[in-house]
């Protein structure tokens, strides 16, 4: 059985133009030109990654964050969720929610950050990004000096955070602890966020 028949896609799916990587592959530059690209769509090693579809656990670990963040950084510090950071010509990276210093913005249409503004970048575990959450992109935040790095995984439905901080010598992260229930850090600036708030209307 074909894979258009057996997943049930319409007749204009074989007729769907996807784009041709040039040689070398894509640039971090090109995520803006390509057209109909999915929505968050990144940059990896020159190659394109889609996005599936978001889990409510997802959606709620994002905005428990983001809150929270927003909540408690200095005026001297942004939260933003979902924008897309360009480590070098060939990565760019979609944090699900990323602190960066305030005044990173050049204009409302930015479409992207650079790493050397990014202090914390946090990635919530999803089935299909295990491998990218927890191996390859930690190493490259890393590589580009991005300070903090959070995991989020999920554990019946409760966040479980991983927090790591970067060893400049090395440009390698080193794990500062494992957080259930309750996350309290005084890096990179202070923390305190009720985990089990997750599915709350308000953290």
């Amino acid at each position: 059985m074909s894979a258009a028949r057996e997943y049930e896609l319409d007749e204009q799916y074989g007729q769907c133009e996807w784009p041709r990587p040039p040689q070398g592959g894509w640039t971090a530059d090109d995520l803006d030109r390509l057209p109909n690209l999915p929505p968050h769509t990144e940059l990896i090693d020159g190659s394109l990654v889609f996005m599936s579809p978001q889990t409510a656990f997802h959606s709620r670990a994002m905005r428990l964050f983001e809150f929270a963040l927003l909540d408690q950084a200095s005026d001297a510090l942004d939260v933003m969720r979902e924008m897309t950071v360009k480590l070098d010509d060939i990565n760019r990276l979609e944090p699900d929610v990323l602190v960066l210093r305030a005044g990173a913005d050049a204009g409302p249409r930015d479409t992207f950050y650079r790493a050397e503004d990014v202090v914390l970048a946090i990635e919530v575990v999803s089935l299909d990004s295990k491998a990218r959450d927890r191996e390859v992109k930690p190493r490259k935040y890393a590589g580009a000096g991005v300070p903090h790095f959070w995991r989020v995984e999920d554990d019946c439905g409760l966040p479980v955070v991983y927090v790591y901080e970067l060893d400049p010598a090395v440009k390698a992260y080193q794990p500062a602890g494992i957080y259930h229930d309750k996350l309290t850090l005084t890096v990179p600036f202070p923390i305190e966020i009720d985990l089990t708030a997750i599915n709350r209307r308000r953290p």
